[in-house]
């Protein structure tokens, strides 16, 4: 089998495996060291890159596209459609995660023993505790604090701390005044994005014929981190109710892109497997944005005024997969440590106040821990057990941390196309290689 002809998804599902394989091997020989110090930066160096193309590329395709659609109004209409879809697709994620975590019940009797051994051993945990940190300072903030923090008041600030949704804010700013200022004027501008979008969709294209082998590195290191394998065994109910949902939530999508996308969903998820696969290995959807749109536009033919709007602000305020994990992890430590906790009302202000982090949450590793204990002390949580019940769940959560990013990554990618549809902004894809000018120029 020609490994140039391989298509990419399975280069990264053999890259996967190895890593395992190979994260494995060295536990046993005792070399997480050698892993840490020479195979896990080649999967930091993919991740940043990934990251580095991240800001250019929404802000070029941004504003290439709302000056392409030549009409406010339609940027209304997108807008509009696109924050609806996004609030129905994470209250059925919500509502799918509590209707399992009560049916099945994975916290009911938890040993003591357990408990305790847990408690001793990620409670004081300098990652619970960060998570804590986090979280209180999120929650002095004040209610408006997050419309505040859309608002930029240096753009190149924002773009040096990544800021997704300030340079959304900046480059719909820019978009809409360059369609206020007449085409002639804007061209020259307009021209600049066009051919920087090009450039950056062209650095993807170079970017992932790295990424099997980062992922192989990713992988590894995931593995070393693994050592307590008594605790995961005890939590893998929770964790398999934690996947149940997630695979739950990816067949609501399918559902969507056969009935209003009327497309394949087999067809569909062949197109975005590369963006799923990398979300599971980097678990951040910031970092997998720019694979997701490329896939998006050159594969499953999106046009770029939809996706360059629809992808950033997913990124940013959808994460089905998070809010689904919310309600089982809140519910399944209540289980646990709080029962009488558990009452109807206790559970409906879990959906809303996970459906209102959900879209406050940042896109990067682990912000559903931090927005958990938001959700838990919205519920009047005791305070003195959260780093009990952060503990609880903390084994597991670099797993399933990275399950969840790939239906947060679903979810945009599947939103997107239901937005193009529907205002007929669907085409045939056509799909770039990296080589396409390399004959002219080399």
């Amino acid at each position: 089998m020609n490994m140039k002809k391989l298509a990419l998804h399975w280069k990264i599902i053999i890259g996967m495996v190895l890593g395992i394989i190979f994260g494995f091997i060295m536990n046993s020989v005792n070399g997480q060291q050698f892993v840490s110090d020479w195979i896990a930066p080649f999967g930091k160096i993919f991740i940043n890159l990934l990251k580095l193309i991240a800001v250019p590329l929404i802000l070029a395709s941004l504003i290439k596209g709302i000056s392409d659609l030549k009409d406010i109004s339609k940027i209304k209409a997108m807008g509009l459609r696109t924050i609806l879809i996004y609030v129905g697709t994470t209250l059925v994620a919500i509502v799918i995660g509590l209707s399992i975590v009560n049916v099945v019940k994975p916290g009911a009797g938890m040993p003591q023993e357990t408990i305790e051994n847990i408690k001793l051993k990620y409670a004081n945990d300098a990652g619970v505790t960060d998570k804590l940190m986090k979280a209180s300072a999120q929650q002095d903030a004040g209610p408006l604090q997050a419309l505040v923090d859309i608002f930029p008041s240096n753009i190149f600030q924002s773009m040096a701390n990544a800021s997704m949704l300030q340079i959304i804010f900046f480059a719909l700013f820019v978009g809409i005044c360059l369609l206020l200022i007449g085409e002639k004027k804007a061209k020259p501008m307009i021209d600049i994005f066009d051919s920087l979008n090009e450039v950056v969709m062209k650095m993807v294209d170079l970017i992932m014929l790295f990424a099997p082998y980062a992922v192989f590195a990713l992988m590894a290191n995931v593995i070393i981190a693994f050592d307590d394998t008594t605790i995961l065994v005890k939590l893998l109910q929770y964790a398999f109710c934690v996947v149940g949902g997630l695979i739950l939530m990816i067949g609501f999508y399918m559902l969507l892109v056969k009935i209003y996308g009327k497309k394949s969903p087999f067809w569909f998820l062949s197109k975005i497997s590369p963006a799923q696969l990398l979300a599971f290995s980097t678990s951040s959807s910031a970092a997998t944005l720019p694979v997701t749109m490329e896939r998006v536009e050159e594969h499953v033919g999106v046009d770029k005024e939809v996706s360059g709007f629809v992808l950033p602000v997913g990124a940013t305020v959808n994460m089905d997969g998070t809010s689904l994990y919310q309600g089982i992890a809140a519910v399944f430590i209540m289980q646990v440590i709080w029962p009488e906790g558990l009452s109807f009302t206790n559970q409906l202000v879990i959906v809303f106040t996970a459906l209102l982090a959900s879209i406050g949450s940042a896109a990067v590793p682990s912000a559903g821990m931090v927005m958990l204990v938001i959700v838990l002390e919205s519920i009047n949580f005791p305070s003195e057990l959260l780093p009990i019940g952060l503990a609880l769940i903390f084994a597991v959560d670099r797993p399933l941390d990275m399950c969840r990013t790939v239906v947060n990554v679903t979810g945009d990618a599947t939103v997107s196309l239901l937005v193009a549809k529907s205002l007929g902004k669907l085409h045939d894809p056509k799909p770039k290689e990296w080589d396409d000018n390399y004959d002219a120029v080399k």
